[in-house]
């Protein structure tokens, strides 16, 4: 077994990590108390090629391999969630679809934009009565003539509301397989089309500089050409989706628990009490230990879950399980450092605090942790 990185992984993250010191930390926590999406950091992160990492070179991509682009994900969580948020939504959940599913015109007509950083897509599930019941959405879409006519909502997408936003992919109810369930197909829906409304949403605990909205659709009409992918395989792509887009998510909890552990430990070493530095203390060592323990093991998890990955191998379970680990890894660091930081922990000034609301959305987005645990006892065969 060889865990080392490549030359070309040990430089995206040496790369993207100081990026990410000197180009987000600064402005991160400005933009994060003015709730403050960022078009023009959004770009720069294009330009240091953070989007269409995994696309091929055909398609303006950066034609690297996935534990590369989980690396970069890492990289910026360790600084900043919301930034690391629309890297991660931007590259599994608005490119990934596209790349995967769509037609040779769709690919041409829309990646070179969003692989430049310089555009972003969104990707239309979660509805207002549909989170984790995937199979609850009410969105529905009617073919008439050679058009379709989309009707419903979506809520909590990423990237879906901004002045960079490109378009929308939206999954609907297209009719009734012969088991009686819903047939459900997806759609590529632009901004700016008649009907379609896209709302941003604030007064988030969490992710409060990255874009989210509501969308709407009253009668959005879209040719039968912005079928993603067959019609009738909506379902199957949404899940495929998902199992990439856990990666990303625990890559986030990975990076999180990371830049926690890191401003922890360095407030440890500096704090005096009763003579010493904190971290002379068994309570506060113990702690640190066990956060350095349990990011060991969620960074080999989740590497290995890629590995598996770029094989080309089945990597459905242990996504599952990487996402759901890192996850609540990040939690349990978080928590260790606010306590090794006092009071100040609490404040604003010091970063943990973000780090601790930025964490729980990892355990509700992309299938909370109940789903998570479903998802893998399946697997093992239960």
């Amino acid at each position: 077994m060889d865990f080392d990185l490549t030359k070309e992984q040990e430089m995206i993250r040496k790369e993207v990590r100081k990026f990410s010191l000197s180009e987000i930390a600064p402005i991160a926590p400005d933009l994060d108390e003015t709730e403050t999406f960022s078009p023009e950091l959004t770009r720069k992160m294009g330009d240091i090629g953070l989007f269409g990492m995994f696309v091929s070179e055909d398609y303006a991509g950066q034609g690297m391999d996935y534990l590369s682009y989980i690396i970069a994900v890492e990289e910026v969580a360790r600084v900043d969630g919301s930034q690391a948020a629309t890297v991660a939504a931007g590259n599994s959940l608005g490119i990934g679809p596209l790349y995967y599913f769509g037609s040779e015109e769709q690919k041409k007509k829309y990646l070179p934009g969003l692989c430049s950083g310089k555009a972003l897509w969104g990707f239309g599930l979660t509805e207002p009565t549909a989170g984790s019941d995937a199979g609850g959405s009410k969105t529905t879409a009617v073919q008439d003539g050679n058009d379709w006519v989309i009707n419903g909502s979506k809520i909590f997408i990423t990237n879906a509301a901004c002045e960079m936003t490109m378009g929308v992919t939206v999954q609907a109810i297209t009719g009734t397989r012969s088991n009686g369930r819903p047939e459900y197909t997806c759609f590529l829906v632009e901004s700016g089309t008649p009907g379609f409304k896209a709302v941003p949403m604030h007064k988030k605990m969490m992710w409060r500089s990255s874009n989210t909205a509501e969308l709407y659709f009253d009668n959005v009409r879209v040719p039968d050409s912005s079928i993603l992918g067959k019609h009738g395989d909506g379902f199957h792509q949404m899940l495929k989706t998902l199992d990439g887009g856990r990666l990303s998510i625990g890559a986030m909890g990975l990076g999180g628990a990371q830049g926690a552990y890191d401003a922890a430990l360095k407030y440890a070493r500096e704090r005096v009490q009763f003579g010493q530095p904190i971290c002379k203390f068994q309570a506060i060592a113990f702690k640190l230990a066990d956060c350095a323990m349990e990011i060991e093991c969620a960074r080999n998890l989740m590497y290995k879950a890629c590995w598996l990955r770029n094989l080309h191998r089945p990597f459905e379970k242990e996504a599952a399980m990487a996402k759901l680990y890192c996850s609540e890894v990040m939690g349990r660091v978080v928590n260790h450092a606010v306590q090794i930081h006092g009071g100040y922990g609490l404040m604003k000034d010091y970063g943990v605090e973000k780090f601790f609301r930025d964490q729980k959305l990892l355990e509700i987005g992309e299938g909370t942790s109940e789903v998570q645990r479903i998802v893998i006892s399946r697997y093992i065969g239960c």
